[in-house]
């Protein structure tokens, strides 16, 4: 018998899809990522992408406290 194996495409935004999905711009973005203040990115080659779920975990980190 022969097992097949099934392989999930992971959904990955690059910066400008990522930029979009957080309604901020890509200059805002780089410079959020360059203070190291934005989700981290996944590199590949000189590109970078972003799974939204990650996206999603980081919007939902900026949430504002009300006192």
């Amino acid at each position: 018998m022969s097992q097949e194996t099934t392989v999930t495409r992971v959904e990955l935004l690059d910066v400008e899809e990522a930029a979009d999905w957080c309604r901020i711009s890509p200059n805002t973005l780089n410079d959020l990522r360059t203070q190291r203040r934005f989700a981290p990115a996944i590199k590949v080659g000189k590109r970078l992408f972003w799974p939204p779920a990650d996206l999603n975990t980081w919007l939902e980190d900026q949430r504002e406290v009300l006192m």
